[in-house]
Order: C-alpha cells, then structure tokens, then sequence
C-alpha cells in the first residue's frame, strides 16, 4: 500500500509528496547516491512526466554562471563547438547542468508546459518564467543539441524541459524588459538584494567596496550599496577598459583598479580611494582566489560577502584566521525575499546599471 505524506508549505497549505518522502525538495529525483539532496546528486531524474507538486517547463534559453562558462571557455582554448559539446555531455550524464570542475551551473528562461495540482508555485500553463534555483538542482533534459548556441556568451538558446519542485522558486517575466536583459538580471538578482539588506543594517553610512564592480552583480551591488545608504562606495575592477567605462556611469565614488587575486594590491587600492578599508566589502569576481584581497581591504568588525562561485571557503576561513581579521564573512546564497523585484526595478531606475548589462548581454538585450 503506498503511503502519502503531506508537508506544510511556507504559506500555511499542504501539498502531497506522491508517496514517497522528500518530493516537495526533489529528493525522488535523485538518481545517485541515494539519499543526497539534488544539488549534491551526482545525477538527477529528468522524466519529464511531473508529479502533482511539480511543474515542467519548456526550455527556451539557459544563462550559464559566469564562473563556470570561463571554466569552459578556459578549458577549451575558447574553442565554441568543443564547449557546446561539454555543456551536452554534462547534462546528459547528470540530467541537469551542474559543472564538475566549478560547482556550479546557473538558470533558465522556458514557458510553462504543465502544473500540478499541487504545486505551490502558483505557475500556469503558458507563463513565461526565469527559475531562481541553480540549474544544480534542476533536472533537466536538452533536445536540440544546442544547435542555436555559438559557445561564445553565457546564454544559450537551448530546446528541452525542466522539473521544478514544491520548493523551487520561479517568478514570471516582466513584460517591459527584452528576455535576454530579465534572464541576466534574475541570474544575479540575490546579490542586490543581500547588498542592501547588509549595507542598510549597520549603524551609521559604512563605505562599501565591490570587486568585480562592472560586471553583472557587481554593477547592481554598487546601486544597492549606494541606495542602503553607503556614505561611499568603490568599485575594484581588473582592467583599464572596464576602469574607464564603470567610471563614465557614475555608479561608484571612486573606480580603482587591481588584480582581485592579488591581497595587497587589492587592500591598498581600496584603502587609496578611501583613506582606509571598507566597513562592507563585496566579491563580485568570477574568478578563484580573491578571498584574502577582500580580507585584507575590511576594516575590523567589517562584513565581506561573497558572491562568486568561485570562492573557497577554507581559504577566507583560514585566511582571515592568519589574518587575525575580525570581519564576518558571509556567503551569498542567491536568495533573498523579494529579490528579484529589487533587482528589476534596479536595473529600470538607473540608465547605467540596464547600460552595462546590455553590452554584457548583446543587443538583443536592448530591443
């Protein structure tokens, strides 16, 4: 006789787990080892018959992190039938995009195909949806080869389906901005959000500091930063290119530029533009081995938030400890209430953070 066990959601309702335990979280999804939670399956179920607290959707375009498209990039030599053919690989032996070598994988844009009864989400048929959950954790199943995708950007127009569960997060597409713009926007969204709540939760008008300031979560953390309250905030990016167009926005006091990698030139850039280390300092870099620089560049008693997926954490756990660096370190998990309308609406009330992401995204971003 099967047995059906029913969990309260986050809203007080209860919803059937299909007989079997764990299905609002995905664990009958989990092919292998049993017992793990999706994101730490080596491989995921990606039948695209649902249950009745699931939702399928059709894929239309997946938006790879950053950390993990420059893993590929970098181990291909850059070379885009090779990274088109180990994103395939990886989804069809895992059933989701989850990158081996970083960690991490991403999220996607797709519409609606079926909700179950049960689900929570409030999805129907025909919405059109970013997923806020990595595409870690998310089974999922590609049908065209790819055959649209260039290998050459972070989007990847992609035909097949994914299974979201009871507790997956998904919002609907705004209808005023293009779908490559709200995808890049939602896959960083966390960011903004956990900026502001930090920068806004200290006492006084701390001076913030973002490393990776022009990139995509960099650029909206700067605008978080400065709407909290920051009495200054400093944008650290690597190259002059990047110096000179963070710069002609005005998002950041002051644009300094340094090797993130590199802890001292980092401290003393930061230190340069403000006479002395930031109170909050945020890590935007797509990139291993930043955490000491942003260590080195908090005042004592300061906060560092990481939010790259390429952050060690026995590195800033043990470099702060060499450190002696009296500084909490938080990692940004990538969901905050209400999120993703922070960042939207970031990204429509300032012209140069929407600019920046349009010539990070293409033009068809912009249309």
């Amino acid at each position: 006789m099967r047995k059906t066990i029913r969990a309260q959601g986050e809203d007080g309702t209860t919803m059937s787990d299909g007989g079997g335990t764990g299905t609002a979280v995905g664990l009958h999804r989990v092919l292998e080892p049993a017992g793990v939670l999706p994101q730490a399956a080596r491989r995921l179920d990606a039948d695209p018959r649902i249950r009745p607290d699931e939702v399928r959707i059709g894929v239309e375009r997946l938006n790879l992190d950053a950390a993990s498209y420059r893993q590929l990039h970098t181990a291909h030599g850059g070379d885009p039938d090779a990274i088109r053919a180990e994103v395939l690989r990886i989804v069809g032996e895992r059933g989701k995009m989850h990158n081996p070598a970083t960690g991490s994988g991403g999220m996607l844009v797709g519409v609606v195909e079926e909700a179950g009864p049960e689900s929570p989400l409030g999805l129907r048929p025909g919405d059109r949806v970013a997923t806020l959950v990595s595409l870690t954790l998310t089974p999922l199943s590609i049908t065209d080869g790819l055959a649209r995708w260039d290998g050459l950007s972070e989007q990847v127009p992609a035909r097949g389906h994914a299974i979201l569960f009871a507790r997956s997060i998904a919002a609907v597409l705004p209808d005023d901005l293009p779908v490559p713009l709200a995808l890049a926007v939602m896959d960083v969204c966390g960011a903004p959000a956990l900026t502001h709540r930090v920068v806004a939760s200290r006492d006084g008008a701390p001076a913030v500091a973002v490393l990776g300031a022009a990139g995509k979560s960099g650029s909206l953390s700067l605008a978080a930063a400065r709407r909290a309250g920051a009495s200054r905030v400093i944008g650290l990016v690597p190259t002059a290119a990047e110096e000179e167009r963070l710069a002609a926005t005005g998002l950041a006091d002051a644009v300094v530029r340094a090797d993130a990698r590199d802890p001292v030139a980092v401290a003393a850039a930061i230190e340069g533009a403000h006479g002395g280390p930031a109170d909050v300092t945020v890590v935007c870099v797509d990139v291993p081995g930043c955490e000491h620089g942003a260590i080195l560049a908090t005042a004592p008693g300061g906060t560092v938030v990481f939010f790259s997926m390429a952050t060690s954490f026995p590195a800033a756990a043990l470099g702060a400890e060499g450190l002696a660096a009296d500084v909490t370190m938080l990692i940004g998990n990538g969901y905050v209430p209400g999120h993703a309308e922070t960042a939207l609406d970031l990204v429509r009330s300032e012209p140069a953070v929407r600019a920046l992401f349009t010539a990070r995204t293409g033009r068809d971003s912009a249309q």
